[in-house]
């Protein structure tokens, strides 16, 4: 499999990408999934899988952030970024994103069409010190099981909870979890406490456990 562009641009790309998510969530106060939803409609979005060297070398993820959100908003005005010391999970997220778009040769859009960014965004607290090599292949792993897995499954992998785990913070038995997981039982008809408590216990929202 041939990458998308020059390895030459790689670092760039890695840095531009982190830099323009961190951001545009941290400093611009987007919500991830939204800014996400505007990059992806955007060109730079499609500049940056053909490997545009002006786009990748020639912009900061700074004004990647200013120019998509810019698109969506004229005249917008940006706060200066507050030079965080500590790298934020979105800066991971930008960095571990443009590296599986570069040696997978894939699109933004499709490495996301059954895994939202939120979802992969949970992977920090298990991937963040790792090689990213492991990653890649968790990644790989999810996007081939992914139209298979219940809800459930998928945000508890992201977050690398484990069933017991899960059941320990809530309070709901290992084999009820097990039996929305395996969809056994229907998740969309469990009582509303269960929902909320699960929801708070991977840190997302009700709706991102419940079977479409």
């Amino acid at each position: 499999m041939m990458n998308a562009y020059d390895g030459t641009l790689l670092n760039k790309a890695r840095i531009s990408l982190a830099n323009m998510f961190d951001y545009a969530v941290n400093d611009c106060m987007y919500k991830l999934e939204v800014f996400y939803t505007l990059f992806l409609s955007s060109v730079i979005s499609k500049r940056f899988e053909h490997g545009d060297s002006k786009t990748i070398a020639g912009m900061s993820g700074i004004e990647l952030a200013r120019e998509i959100i810019s698109t969506n908003e004229p005249g917008a005005s940006f706060p200066e970024p507050s030079g965080r010391i500590s790298r934020s999970p979105e800066y991971w997220l930008g960095w571990v994103l443009a590296y599986y778009q570069w040696e997978k040769n894939v699109s933004f859009k499709k490495i996301t069409e059954c895994i939202g960014i939120e979802c992969i965004l949970l992977m920090y607290r298990k991937f963040h010190e790792l090689d990213i090599s492991h990653f890649v292949i968790e990644l790989d792993n999810m996007r081939l099981d992914e139209k298979n897995l219940s809800m459930l499954k998928r945000v508890r992998s992201y977050a690398g909870i484990s069933q017991s785990e899960l059941s320990s913070i809530t309070g709901i038995p290992v084999r009820t979890i097990q039996q929305y997981e395996q969809k056994q039982k229907n998740i969309n008809n469990a009582k509303v406490d269960y929902i909320l408590r699960i929801s708070r216990a991977l840190h997302c929202e009700p709706e991102d456990i419940l079977e479409q």
